[in-house]
């Protein structure tokens, strides 16, 4: 693979880490700042909402412009919502740093994913675009542990400050690696919006992983009231969830390349049964265990088909299509953690997420289904890489 895949993931993993590790350093930054932990966590949910505004916002204002530049500015924008995280002297500054380091984060996976899956051969674009995600796993099996810990030994602005500097470096890394071939601007055509096939594609992500999202919300307590773990031990096992992110991760880009339809439709079916064997053996520690990595690989491993198919389907604007998937990835996330939510709040018990998410990821599955037989689908189309040639594409 080119070297150039990890600058991208160099990236991925900074951003990654700026997601997710704000989640440990929440005391610490509600008490500096004086506010109670709902106000502290605006900048959780804050952050999420903007992810999905520049997922399409930025993606359709940058596709004039070419996507190495695009590329650069984002991570410029990324550099500076850190910064000012890591100096702001009032809440209020520190929810605008994270809302412009948000704002680049759809943007840049969306780009991205194209920029990836033109550095290489047709036969082998989902396995290029999984790379770049292989910066957002890795976030979480090593980022947000190391992370949170820097922060709490040294201050939580020196998390920020160390994530400045990966910015710094994945910049650079882009600047020197990324081929800057000259080609004509890709047209923002929000006429993609007119098929059937993009609309069924962003639905597909939104349930398919938005099952998966929804019972990793509320895992902490199934872990601890149902499996029996300590409260200490979650941090340790959510590591082993990560793992099953990385595993699954290049596991599913691999698969997808030689057959993303079917690739989708196992991945789908298999998360579903996983997720719901895992609520009906949550109370047994060795199997909880087994079925945590196993829903961390299932599926992450959907994301490199999920990301490919969307793109496919949306040949005249890849990179707007691309976008509005990431920003789909993020509905999803929030579809399916209040979804959990509800259950928790009906008196269903800890492992009713589980359930839940079993369920909204087979509605994923039968939403696949009817797209893959509809004109233009899976089973109506030739694959894509039988149809192109093999040759990679050098234009950024």
């Amino acid at each position: 693979m080119p070297i150039a895949l990890y600058a991208l993931a160099i990236g991925g993993f900074g951003i990654g880490l700026t997601e997710f590790v704000i989640a440990g350093l929440l005391p610490e930054v509600a008490t500096d700042f004086g506010v109670s932990e709902s106000v502290a966590g605006y900048l959780i949910s804050g952050y999420a909402l903007s992810v999905a505004v520049g997922a399409i916002a930025l993606t359709a204002a940058l596709a004039r412009v070419g996507r190495k530049k695009a590329l650069l500015g984002l991570m410029i924008l990324f550099i500076a919502g850190n910064l000012l995280s890591a100096v702001a002297p009032s809440y209020e500054l520190m929810l605008l740093g994270r809302v412009l380091a948000a704002l680049c984060h759809g943007a840049f996976f969306g780009i991205g994913a194209v920029v990836a899956a033109d550095l290489v051969p047709a036969n082998r674009k989902a396995a290029a675009i999984s790379i770049m995600f292989t910066g957002l796993t890795v976030a979480n099996v090593l980022g947000v542990p190391l992370g949170t810990f820097l922060g709490q030994a040294a201050g939580w602005r020196a998390t920020f400050w160390a994530i400045s500097v990966i910015g710094v470096i994945s910049f650079v890394g882009i600047a020197v690696l990324i081929p800057n071939i000259t080609k004509k601007p890709e047209k923002s055509d929000f006429a993609i919006f007119k098929s059937r096939q993009v609309w069924l594609s962003m639905i597909i992500t939104v349930l398919g992983f938005g099952g998966m999202f929804g019972a990793f919300s509320y895992i902490a307590y199934t872990l601890t009231q149902v499996s029996g773990f300590s409260a200490s031990t979650v941090p340790w096992l959510l590591v082993l969830f990560g793992v099953g992110l990385f595993a699954g991760n290049i596991a599913g880009g691999k698969a997808a390349d030689l057959n993303p339809g079917r690739t989708l439709a196992v991945l789908l079916a298999g998360l579903t049964i996983v997720l719901a064997i895992f609520a009906a053996v949550a109370s047994s520690q060795i199997a909880t265990v087994a079925a945590l990595i196993l829903m961390g690989g299932f599926g992450f491993a959907t994301v490199p088909g999920l990301q490919m198919r969307i793109m496919t389907h949306a040949e005249a604007s890849p990179t707007l299509a691309s976008g509005a998937n990431i920003a789909a990835f993020n509905v999803g996330n929030a579809f399916g953690a209040w979804i959990g939510g509800l259950t928790l709040a009906a008196g269903l018990g800890y492992t009713a997420p589980l359930w839940a998410g079993a369920a909204v990821t087979l509605a994923g599955l039968i939403v696949f289904g009817i797209a893959a037989v509809l004109p233009h689908g899976e089973f109506t189309r030739t694959p894509v890489g039988a149809t192109r040639g093999t040759a990679p594409s050098t234009q950024t």
